[in-house]
């Protein structure tokens, strides 16, 4: 009997493993698959070669279809990707790509010019908290004009791929697009007439390193100081005893809050959860593998930049920081030196000036770069000012000028030079337009010294 039983189970478990290998279907192939960037409603940068890519099983034949134009790659490690010869603006048009058992369509696709948009929360600054967002967000419908939000991500290896949706510009939603980049977009569409996509990818709070790559901050030995001092938080960071330090702070929160309410006063605010530093979104390079490198190569008109209070501390740094991320950016695109348009950061109270200087400095001695100053247009006692609108239409005025070259003066009057003559100091400028003027009078926040190095105000007016 043991043997039979035997036997038989034997028997059993052969006939249930050829069944189930039987039952098995054969393995699935992946069907054609873009990167997140081609989607319904994209926007194709014009004038250029337009690389298209995405996944495939390896060693698959895919066609990409576009404009009469009909171009083929075979999969490589699973990835393909093809160029489309220049394009002329225009749309909307189809955009198909077949494998060899699948085809995908893309639709309500634009031809014109394509901006990507980043930095930190002044970017990120929505249009409904702007101080003409309402009236902005009445007029917000044109279907020329398309919006990609890149979700926020923070990782530690380059993402292959976005997920995300472009849509068309409308009430719905401009509320919840960028501020600056929508007005940019905006006047673009008045000036250029044609299709404009923007790409808007930024995060509040954030330094230039966490949009930089790894490779790019190592290449540099000042720079790679930045990966060594992070390294060191790492190392020193502790999550039992920041948790008991904490615990131990809230107590202390506790207490003031009854004391102030007692008092009749406003209590404190809470003490914030100690930061991890491996996760935090500044980390070197997060925010480039996660939000830049997987829209890359996807072709450009270039890109606008509002960015610089996470760095004020850091000034001397930053100038040679900031070259370096867009030189970073410009070389991984591949499109050469693209225009790189950036505002300089308002006063602040809790900033110092040489953090305008160094953004100042880079416009000076990088190519192709352009910087809108709004100096005029902050707010002292708010990191965040509301005047958004002439901060996007200052930032078009340079992109007018450096990507799409037109003769205007895109750039308020730019200190060249100085001559002392008797008791007068004679001081030139450049980007002054038809000439210099003083609405309202004198000009103020000029400042002068003496051989005792003793500064006091100046009385400056324009010469005649």
């Amino acid at each position: 009997m043991r043997m039979n039983l035997a036997l038989l189970n034997r028997t059993s478990l052969s006939i249930i493993i050829v069944a189930l290998v039987a039952g098995t279907p054969a393995a699935t192939r992946a069907e054609v698959k873009p990167n997140g960037l081609f989607s319904d409603g994209a926007v194709l940068q014009r004038g250029v070669a337009v690389p298209v890519w995405g996944t495939a099983n390896d060693g698959e034949k895919v066609t990409v279809r576009f404009q009469r134009q009909t171009v083929t790659a075979t999969a490589k490690d699973g990835r393909w990707l093809v160029r489309l010869k220049p394009l002329k603006a225009g749309g909307p048009f189809t955009l198909t790509m077949t494998g060899e058992s699948s085809t995908l369509t893309i639709t309500n696709v634009l031809v014109g010019e394509v901006w990507l948009c980043s930095g930190q929360s002044n970017m990120a600054f929505l249009l409904p908290r702007a101080a003409s967002g309402a009236e902005a967000l009445a007029a917000a419908s044109d279907p020329q004009l398309r919006l990609f939000t890149v979700p926020r991500g923070a990782l530690d290896t380059p993402a292959a791929d976005v997920t995300g949706q472009w849509g068309e510009s409308s009430p719905e939603t401009a509320a919840k697009f960028s501020a600056v980049a929508w007005f940019f977009g905006r006047d673009l569409r008045k000036a250029l007439k044609v299709p404009v996509g923007l790409i808007h990818s930024s995060v509040g709070g954030t330094p230039a390193e966490a949009w930089t790559a790894r490779a790019a901050l190592e290449a540099d030995p000042e720079l790679k100081q930045i990966l060594e001092r992070y390294a060191e938080s790492v190392t020193n960071y502790d999550p039992v005893a920041a948790a008991a330090k904490h615990k131990q702070a809230l107590e202390v929160h506790k207490a003031a809050v009854a004391k102030a309410k007692a008092a009749g006063e406003t209590p404190p605010a809470a003490p914030r959860a100690p930061a991890d530093p491996r996760h935090g979104t500044g980390r070197p390079g997060c925010l480039y593998n996660g939000m830049i490198a997987p829209l890359q190569p996807y072709a450009i008109a270039g890109a606008i930049w509002y960015q610089g209070e996470a760095n004020s501390g850091r000034a001397a740094q930053y100038q040679k920081l900031f070259p370096a991320m867009i030189q970073n950016w410009r070389q991984a695109w591949g499109q050469g030196k693209f225009p790189f348009l950036f505002v300089q950061i308002a006063p602040h109270q809790n900033m110092t000036p040489e953090i305008r200087e160094a953004q100042l400095l880079t416009w000076q001695k990088v190519p192709r770069t352009g910087m809108a100053v709004i100096t005029d247009i902050g707010n002292e006692t708010d990191i965040h000012p509301k005047q958004k609108e002439p901060v996007g239409g200052r930032v078009a005025l340079a992109a007018r000028a450096i990507a799409y070259r037109e003769k205007i003066t895109f750039s308020g009057p730019v200190y060249a030079s100085m001559k002392v003559k008797g008791q007068q100091a004679v001081l030139s400028f450049t980007h002054i337009g038809s000439g210099l003027t003083a609405k309202g009078g004198d000009l103020k926040g000029f400042t002068i010294a003496g051989a005792d190095g003793q500064f006091t105000s100046a009385t400056v007016k324009p010469l005649r």
